[in-house]
């Protein structure tokens, strides 16, 4: 710093000296009355120098100044997140085969404490994708357009009060939403409220039906326009039957009870091999101990088709069709915890509806607890608990061949069969964006490695 004014006095002195020199040149010109011409061009050029001795001297101080105060470096920009490749069976610190991992959004973000179901929703306008997760206090938004930059719009909190099990179904661009939260009916809201938004915001539901309390589960058949509410204290835990048509006014048309308790189902406008019931609204539920085949067509009128069981039944959970409807996918939860036994999942050839039969049983190599299981063309995306998101091909499974080809691991702390890890995963966006809810750490959006 002394260096520093030394310089500054130096610099300072030595154009004082200059413009000392030209004022006694000036007084002696003025004693001559500017006479003399060459002593005149003499003082002339002397000026001319300290003038310029002048402006180095701002120059001089111009570059010691930033010495003193320097200019504070602007903040970066944000670094965009990136893309975490599988490699060598990791993705990060998760356990992979086939799957990179997109983003993460942790349940601290949504300010709860656990997360539970979970569904997508495209927006016919604009194509964006969006991940509906049900939390322990409520369903959040997630906004999934750029999958590696995934943007949190905000939270529908929970109607009533809080519970671990929230289930979300989509028809007509509403969400449908129900929960074992006591009195929590059903909640409805308007998807097209997410369009424009890029910040979390508070929402409402657009409509509640009250008609009905808890529920554990709910599915739509939206070819029909039918809510199917599955696990309420109506119809003994059967379905409970909606017409959605018109989202925003719900209106309850009856139910069934005859199969007593429901925990999940599939409802479809049946397009398959049994030309019996081809056009038929058929509803093929998990009932605890065997699967359960009705036709819904007249809701005033519901018929058995007929049932299904199998063997070491621990807890007949859930289900889904083969694309050609050929065959039908069954998770029983609790034959992991009750047997010993690895991952079971039981095969049916449903080609005769009136009929169903046994036709294959798939074991894994890992003890997890398998929970939701969906159908995308040959492929059954397997929401396995500890195990993760497992990715089946069942391209021939008419010769009773199912194979996994890759898998993503949200828990890696263990694959033993206990109830953490993945709850459940939604596989149908057009992108190929997998989302995945897991009990204790959040949101995850994977796709298949190139």
């Amino acid at each position: 710093m002394e260096t520093l004014f030394l310089t500054i006095f130096d610099t300072a002195m030595s154009k004082l000296n200059c413009l000392f020199v030209a004022g006694g040149l000036l007084y002696n010109l003025i004693k001559m009355r500017f006479y003399n011409t060459l002593f005149f061009l003499f003082f002339l050029f002397v000026i001319s120098s300290c003038t310029l001795s002048e402006i180095d001297l701002l120059e001089d101080l111009v570059v010691i100044v930033p010495e003193l105060e320097p200019e504070s470096e602007p903040e970066p920009e944000p670094t965009p997140n990136q893309i975490t490749p599988c490699v060598n069976g990791r993705a990060g610190s998760y356990p992979c085969s086939g799957f990179d991992l997109l983003a993460r959004i942790p349940l601290n973000d949504f300010e709860s404490q656990s997360g539970n179901d979970i569904w997508g929703w495209t927006d016919s306008l604009t194509n964006k994708e969006y991940a509906l997760i049900g939390l322990n206090d409520g369903t959040a938004f997630v906004d999934i357009s750029d999958p590696v930059n995934p943007v949190y719009l905000g939270k529908l909190p929970t109607a009533t009060v809080n519970s671990s099990w929230r289930d979300i179904k989509v028809y007509e661009d509403h969400a449908f939403i129900v929960s074992e939260a006591n009195n929590h009916g059903l909640q409805i809201f308007d998807l097209y409220k997410l369009r424009g938004l890029t910040a979390a915001q508070n929402f409402q539901a657009d409509a509640r039906l009250t008609s009905f309390g808890s529920a554990h589960n709910i599915a739509i058949d939206e070819t029909s326009g039918y809510a199917y509410v599955i696990g309420s204290q109506e119809y003994s835990g059967g379905p409970l039957i909606i017409d959605i048509s018109n989202p925003k006014t719900p209106v309850e048309v009856g139910g069934y009870s005859q199969e007593r308790y429901s925990h999940d189902a599939q409802i479809v406008t049946y397009n398959g091999p049994d030309l019996d019931y081809v056009g038929k609204q058929i509803y093929i539920g998990s009932n605890e101990d065997k699967v359960v085949l009705l036709d819904v067509t007249d809701k005033d009128n519901i018929v058995k088709i007929s049932q299904v069981t199998y063997s070491q039944p621990g807890y007949t959970h859930q289900g889904w069709f083969s694309q050609n409807f050929n065959y039908f996918f069954v998770g029983d939860e609790l034959d992991e915890i009750q047997t010993g036994t690895n991952t079971r999942l039981l095969v049916f050839d449903f080609t005769d509806l009136d009929n169903p039969q046994l036709h294959h049983t798939y074991y894994s190599d890992l003890p997890a607890i398998d929970h939701n299981a969906y159908v995308q063309g040959n492929s059954l995306y397997l929401s396995n608990y500890t195990a993760g998101l497992r990715l089946i091909d069942i391209s021939q499974i008419a010769t009773k061949r199912m194979q996994e080809v890759a898998f993503f691991d949200s828990y890696p702390s263990s694959n033993q069969a206990n109830f953490d890890g993945v709850w459940s995963i939604y596989p149908f966006f057009r992108s190929g964006v997998v989302v995945i809810s897991d009990i204790s750490s959040g949101l995850f959006l994977v796709k298949r490695s190139q």
